[in-house]
């Protein structure tokens, strides 16, 4: 008798541990499935087949509903698509899984500038994105633009941005231009031109034309 009830004691050990084991595996066979969506629809997104990854990408968050490289890569696609909404909508979802994204951030501000050049939308999105991480020039790029336009028409705030910009890559010649051009309309011609000569120094087509406009 003492036989019989070790081999059963062993028989319902040995089912809870293939149960166990069955659901680690699906586990398992799940994720590596979405990883598996998200490989092919980078393949796609990288060949321009953009509505075809979209499809990857829905499938691999069907199956983790929390990948957030997912939401962010499928918020590429649809930009690439011209649904900036959408893809608005799948950078708040990276955004609410990894708040550290500053790219994320970064993305969904000039989304929503590109949209309705959306102004008091975007600035703080930019501002996120400089508060995680400071050195990124293109943050304060995007930031400047932004404040420039005309629903904001803030010329001393891109104008900062531009020299925050200029003391982390003192050779970006777009900066150069971009901050001659806001000085320029802020009335300081001297400080304008010599920015937009800087910018030709090092290369930047436009400001040759710029500089026969407004600085002779």
């Amino acid at each position: 008798m003492k036989l019989i009830k070790n081999l059963q004691n062993f028989k319902l050990k040995s089912k809870f541990l293939f149960s166990i084991l069955s659901i680690v595996s699906i586990i398992n066979c799940y994720s590596q499935t979405a990883q598996e969506y998200k490989k092919r629809g980078d393949t796609k997104s990288d060949n321009k087949d953009f509505v075809g990854a979209i499809v990857d990408y829905t499938k691999a968050l069907e199956i983790n509903p929390k990948f957030e490289a997912v939401y962010y890569n499928r918020a590429l696609a649809k930009e690439n698509l011209n649904d900036l909404k959408g893809a608005i909508l799948d950078y708040t979802r990276a955004i609410e899984i990894d708040p550290k994204d500053a790219d994320a951030y970064n993305n969904r501000g000039l989304a929503k500038w590109n949209i309705e050049f959306d102004s008091k939308g975007s600035v703080p999105d930019f501002d996120k994105a400089i508060e995680i991480d400071p050195n990124e020039v293109e943050y304060y790029m995007n930031r400047a633009l932004a404040k420039r336009g005309y629903k904001m028409d803030d010329k001393l705030g891109a104008l900062a941005d531009y020299n925050k910009v200029i003391e982390l890559s003192p050779k970006y010649a777009k900066a150069y231009f971009n901050r001659g051009q806001t000085k320029l309309a802020l009335s300081q011609k001297d400080g304008g031109c010599e920015d937009l000569r800087r910018a030709a120094e090092l290369g930047y087509s436009e400001a040759y034309s710029a500089i026969q406009y407004s600085c002779q």
